[in-house]
C-alpha cells in the first residue's frame, strides 16, 4: 500500500520542490485548488502534492520521487477524463498542463505535441498549414489522454484512430528512464501506449502524422423532433452503411439546447440531432450528404461550410467544465431496430436537460487496421455510444447515475461487448471490456515497464510480475 506524503520527512518534500523548474503545490498554497481541479465537477480529490511540470526533467524528478517514497501518483494532462484519473487523494499529481507546445513540420507532415496541449492548441497550429489528424469532438480535451485511450472523431473514418496516426512517443517509465518508442524502437512499449490508457509511464511528447484537411469542411447539425427519432435514426443507419470514408454522420438524442438556429419554442424539448461531416471537397460533400439533409421534416438544417478548427469547437458550450458527469459506453457492430427503439425509449426519460445519448459513427479506415496491431482492440465497431449523463445538483447524483446504469444494461444485448476506455466513469470493473483480447499482452508489457504498478490511477492493467 502506498504511503501518504504527509508521513514523509519535510526535507524529502523540500528536495522535490527544489529539483523542479515548475511549481510544487501543497494544501493551503495559492494555486493548489486550481491545480487539483479537473473537468468533471463530481471529482473532488485532495492530493498531498501537485508537481507542475515544465519539462521532461521535472517529470523524471517527480516519477523518481513517487517511486523512491512509495506514494500514489496520478498524471494530469488536460484533466478531462470522466473518471478523474488526473488526480488522487493524499498522493502526488504529476501535472503536465503547463507543457502545451505543438510544433508542426508542414514539409514532413508531422506534429510534435507536448502532453498538456488540448485539441484547440493542436488545431490552432496544424490548421495554419491546412493540416489535421483525427482527434476528438471537444476542443478542451487533452491530446494526451485522448490518444492513450485510442482516440476518435470526425476524421476517423477517413484517416483512422488517433493512435493509427501516432509515429512515436517519448515516455518516462516507472524507473525514471526517458524512452523513445516507435515501430522501430521499443516497439512493445509503443504498441502498449496506443490504447493502454497511461499504464506504462508518463508520455512527454507525441509525434503525429498530419493530413490535408480544410481549412473549410462541410459540417453541421440537422435537427428533428424527438417524435421522429425512430425513423430518422434508421434512415441515418441505412445511409451510413454505404457512405464513403469521407462521410461521418452521428446521431444525438437530447433536449434541444438554446442554439441560435433553433426556434425558442423548441428549446428544452426532446429532439434528435443528426450531425453530418464530410472530410473532403465541400461541393462533393454537398452531393454525398444530400440524402441526410433531404430526409423528413427537420426543424432546422445548419449544415454549411465551416472552418475545421471552428467546427471542432462547436460542441464546447455543451461540455463546459464544472458540471457533474457520469458516462457509460458501448460499441456496436450495427444498430439494430431493437437497439434504436431502446435508445429512443430511454431518451424520452432523460434524467436532466443536460444529458444526452450519442452514437458516433466510426468504421472506415479504423476498421482496416487489425485488432492486435495496437493496444486499442475494437476495430469491428461501427458505432461508439456514449451515455452522457450530465447535471448540476449533487442531490441528483444517485438518480442520474442509476438511470445511466439502467440504460447501459438495457443496451448490452445489442452491443458488441466492448467499451471505449475514455468513456468509463469507474476506475475498476470494465478493464476487460475496454482492452478485450489484447489484455494479456498489456499485462506482459506492464510487467516489463511497471512491475510494481506505480501507474495505477487509470483503467488499470495489473502486473503479475
Amino acid at each position: 500500500m502506498a504511503l501518504e506524503v504527509t508521513s514523509l520527512d519535510e526535507s524529502v518534500v523540500d528536495e522535490l520542490g527544489d529539483g523542479l523548474r515548475g511549481d510544487l503545490f501543497a494544501p493551503g498554497d495559492p494555486g493548489y485548488d486550481e491545480a487539483r481541479s479537473v473537468w468533471n465537477g463530481m471529482i473532488d480529490r485532495y492530493p498531498a502534492l501537485v508537481a507542475s511540470c515544465r519539462g521532461v526533467a521535472d517529470v523524471i524528478r517527480a516519477v523518481e520521487f513517487a517511486r523512491e517514497n512509495d506514494v500514489a501518483v496520478a498524471v494530469k494532462g488536460g484533466g478531462h477524463h470522466i473518471a478523474g484519473n488526473a488526480v488522487c487523494d493524499d498522493g502526488l499529481v504529476i501535472d503536465l498542463s503547463p507543457m502545451t507546445s505543438v510544433q508542426v513540420d508542414p514539409a514532413a507532415g508531422t506534429a510534435r505535441v507536448e502532453p498538456g496541449a488540448t485539441l484547440a492548441d493542436f488545431d490552432h497550429e496544424a490548421q495554419a498549414f491546412g493540416l489535421a489528424t483525427p482527434l476528438g469532438i471537444n476542443s478542451t480535451t487533452g491530446v494526451a489522454g485522448l490518444t492513450l485511450g485510442g482516440g476518435f472523431g470526425w476524421l476517423t473514418r477517413k484517416f483512422g484512430m488517433t493512435v493509427d496516426n501516432l509515429r512515436s512517443v517519448d515516455v518516462v517509465t516507472a524507473d525514471g528512464e526517458l524512452r523513445h518508442a516507435s515501430e522501430e524502437e521499443n516497439p512493445d512499449l509503443f504498441w502498449g501506449v496506443r490504447g493502454g490508457s497511461g499504464n506504462f509511464g508518463v508520455v512527454t511528447a507525441f509525434e503525429f502524422d498530419l493530413h490535408e484537411v480544410g481549412p473549410e469542411v462541410l459540417a453541421g447539425p440537422v435537427v428533428y423532433s424527438g417524435d421522429d427519432a425512430p425513423d430518422v435514426i434508421r434512415h441515418v443507419r441505412d445511409f451510413n452503411a454505404d457512405a464513403p470514408d469521407e462521410s461521418a454522420v452521428w446521431v444525438i438524442l437530447r433536449k434541444a439546447p438554446p442554439l441560435p438556429f433553433l426556434p425558442e419554442d423548441v428549446h428544452g424539448v426532446g429532439v434528435v440531432i443528426v450531425v453530418a461531416f464530410y472530410a473532403g471537397d465541400v461541393e462533393a460533400g454537398e452531393e454525398v450528404l444530400a440524402p441526410v439533409r433531404e430526409y423528413g421534416d427537420p426543424i432546422a438544417d445548419a449544415v454549411a461550410p465551416h472552418r475545421y478548427a471552428e467546427f471542432q469547437q462547436s460542441f464546447d458550450p455543451l461540455l463546459t467544465e464544472g458540471a457533474r458527469n457520469y458516462w457509460k459506453s458501448h460499441n456496436f457492430g450495427e444498430l439494430s431496430d431493437e437497439a434504436i427503439d431502446t435508445a429512443v425509449e430511454f431518451a424520452a426519460d432523460l434524467p436532466s436537460s443536460l444529458s444526452e445519448i450519442f452514437f458516433g459513427q466510426v468504421g472506415g479506415a479504423m476498421a482496416r487496421v487489425p485488432a492486435d496491431a495496437t493496444a486499442y482492440p475494437h476495430r469491428d465497431a461501427e458505432y461508439v455510444m456514449n451515455v452522457h449523463t450530465r447535471w448540476e445538483d449533487p442531490e441528483d447524483d444517485e438518480r442520474c447515475i442509476a438511470w445511466a446504469r439502467e440504460f447501459f444494461d438495457a443496451m448490452a444485448p445489442y452491443a458488441s461487448g466492448g467499451v471505449y476506455v475514455n468513456f468509463i466513469s469507474e476506475r475498476e470493473g470494465e478493464e476487460n471490456l475496454a482492452y478485450g483480447d489484447n489484455y494479456d499482452r498489456l499485462v506482459e508489457i506492464k510487467n516489463e515497464y511497471d512491475p510494481t504498478n506505480l501507474f495505477h490511477v487509470n483503467q488499470n492493467v495489473e502486473p503479475t510480475a
